[in-house]
């Protein structure tokens, strides 16, 4: 190794930190406030160490220590050492020693960093970012392993859980409708929990694994036990799973989640690699982020990044910041189960899409209930956690349809189902980004378990299995993707703001109770109807969308709502309807059904209701009743 590489003295140039490929080798940079450092290197996989070279007093700048070595570095790893101790690379763009996903053997070691030659030798070709707008950005939240690792993925077994999986399953999503994949932590994190420094009676790791990801990690380097293959290459594999996604029209959206401890500029700097390096379409920020930091940065004024809140950070000549946090599906659970006084909460969050940062909705989130647990639980099941249920959030408005848990009983399973329906047209009818946790499109289940943190199983796998058990509900969410993108009205480019500001006759939406233009905001209403005037939202080819009406009855009865008059020439029809089965629940496209009863329409308990105004025909009249029952 000596013989292989050559201190440069007196190098004054400035690089990044980390390892920088230089002409004829590699520059080091490492920041350490003590009075000695020494950079480590290493063989390609060998254990003991090749060489040990100290950081020359006069090249250190402040606190950075700086070293450009002439050389051959393929094949070469690296540490740095201080005070006699091992440290890894926060900056390191590659790291090895964790190729193998919960490796207890190597628990506690220190990863090393991989020496990555200039460009890191990948051809992006003629790849373009689609620059979908949040308006018209459908969300598919999955961890990397969890989405394709059980055996009924029906994946090669080298392939399962991985990023090259995730390329596999990409015609499923296009199918589906999801315009933008969002990853869980991917940067290289331990999976193998130790107990913390001083536990009594610790000895090691305790056999359970940090599934999620949200722990200290080498934020630059893609994990490489998410990589398929004996050689791992886990750079390659995450540019290329961009690539294709972009091929396909679509984005790739990674979480980075930040403890608190990195240094500002080295939490930027992690943001701008997966955005600039890996191509990535947007960064959704977790921890203890600089926001103001990279919510700022001129190099990110056209990635899309997500933040629990923006308050306070000023907004760029793009709108692409976006609020990322549980109001949503905290109030709309409420709304869906039929709680009081849930109204209000509910028209805000059917019409929030404010100009200052776009908002992310979710009925669910990795954190939590899945959907299909929402309807099927009242209380946690966490025992396999090994924590006597202490963790886990015991408010998870849900309600269990009238049995805990898996349940034969005809009429539970049917209201399962009706709510389900409900839920995901909450979901992808109000104005926001919608976001569907990975799954849940086919009723997936963690058996109750709402905190799955360390449930590397078929608790937390998705079980592809469930793809033909609940086809129907699939075909149903697919139907509702569909018809959002169709129709503008739902996904408008700017908040309606409750006003007819182009003199269409009515407002660009407006909300009433169970009679027409009279809305309840009272503690125990639960029916809300939303109107929909259409020349406010625009198709692509130019032309006005179509005029709708939305009555939500999340009363447990049936509920009479007066529908608001239609322009001269167009009638109600009925669109969709939840008290169907999934299945049915919406009507053939260009088959709706006109209304008999053109002024009142009985909805059914637990229902959601779409109406479409279209232009009268002849054989219209007469066609049809006023209520799913006389439908049926």
């Amino acid at each position: 190794m000596k013989e292989r590489v050559k201190i440069v003295e007196n190098d004054t140039k400035r690089y990044p930190l980390g390892a920088t490929p230089t002409a004829d080798g590699m520059h080091f940079s490492f920041v350490y406030p003590g009075k000695e450092c020494h950079l480590i290197l290493y063989e390609q996989g060998k254990k003991r160490q090749a060489t040990k070279i100290p950081f020359l007093p006069e090249n250190r700048t402040g606190d950075v220590w700086n070293m450009t070595l002439k050389g051959d570095f393929q094949g070469i790893e690296y540490l740095f050492e201080t005070d006699g101790k091992e440290r890894s690379d926060p900056w390191a763009r590659a790291c090895v020693g964790r190729e193998r996903w919960g490796d207890f053997l190597r628990a506690g070691r220190v990863p090393r960093g991989e020496a990555l030659p200039a460009g890191e030798d990948f051809d992006w070709g003629e790849d373009k970012k689609p620059e979908i707008p949040y308006s018209e950005t459908i969300i598919y939240r999955i961890h990397v392993r969890g989405f394709t690792k059980h055996v009924s993925s029906g994946l090669e077994p080298g392939l399962r859980g991985t990023f090259q999986g995730i390329r596999e399953k990409i015609p499923y999503l296009k199918e589906l409708g999801i315009t933008t994949v969002e990853l869980l932590p991917a940067a290289e994190f331990e999976e193998v929990m130790l107990p913390p420094p001083m536990t009594a009676g610790a000895c090691g790791p305790d056999g359970r694994l940090n599934y999620w990801g949200y722990t200290g990690a080498a934020l630059m380097a893609p994990k490489a036990s998410y990589c398929a293959g004996e050689c791992k290459e886990p750079v390659r594999a995450l540019k290329e799973l961009v690539k294709a996604l972009h091929e396909a029209g679509m984005e790739l959206v990674a979480e980075l989640f930040f403890t608190g401890k990195e240094s500002p500029s080295c939490a930027l700097e992690a943001v701008r690699r997966w955005a600039l390096d890996f191509r990535a379409d947007g960064i959704r920020l977790t921890g203890y982020p600089p926001l103001q930091l990279i919510g700022t940065d001129p190099y990110l004024s056209r990635v899309k990044l997500f933040a629990a809140s923006w308050e306070g950070v000023h907004q760029g000549s793009s709108r692409h910041l976006a609020e990322y946090n549980d109001g949503f599906m905290t109030d709309m659970r409420r709304f869906l189960k039929g709680d009081e006084g849930q109204l209000n909460q509910a028209a805000f969050h059917i019409r929030s899409n404010p100009e200052r940062a776009a908002v992310i909705n979710y009925m669910a989130n990795n954190n939590g209930f899945t959907m299909m647990d929402m309807v099927s639980y009242n209380e946690k099941h966490n025992e396999d956690n090994g924590e006597n249920g202490r963790d886990g959030t015991d408010r998870n408005l849900s309600w269990n349809c009238g049995a805990e848990g898996p349940s034969r009983k005809k009429q539970v399973v049917r209201l399962r189902r009706r709510q389900l329906c409900n839920a995901f047209l909450m979901l992808l009818l109000s104005q926001g980004t919608p976001l569907i946790l990975g799954g849940d499109e086919f009723g997936r289940t963690k058996k109750g378990n709402n905190n799955s943190y360390c449930q590397d199983n078929e608790i937390s796998w998705l079980n592809w299995n469930l793809l033909k058990t609940n086809r129907s509900l699939w075909e149903f969410v697919k139907t509702a993707i569909a018809f959002r993108k169709k129709h503008p009205v739902f996904h408008m480019e700017k908040e309606p703001v409750l006003m007819d500001y182009k003199s269409q006759g009515v407002p660009d939406l407006s909300f009433h109770g169970l009679k027409a233009w009279c809305p309840e905001f009272d503690a125990p209403c639960r029916e809300l109807g939303v109107f929909y005037c259409g020349p406010y939202g625009r198709k692509a080819d130019g032309s006005s969308d179509e005029y709708f009406y939305v009555a939500f009855n999340m009363h447990w009865e049936p509920r009479e709502f007066g529908l608001p008059h239609l322009p001269k020439g167009l009638k109600w029809h009925l669109a969709a309807d939840t008290a169907r089965e999934p299945g049915e629940v919406f009507l053939p496209e260009g088959k709706e059904t006109p209304l008999k009863d053109q002024k009142k329409w009985m909805a059914e308990g637990r229902s959601i209701v779409v109406f479409m105004g279209k232009q009268e025909e002849k054989c219209d009249v007469g066609s049809e009743s006023g209520s799913i029952s006389e439908i049926m």
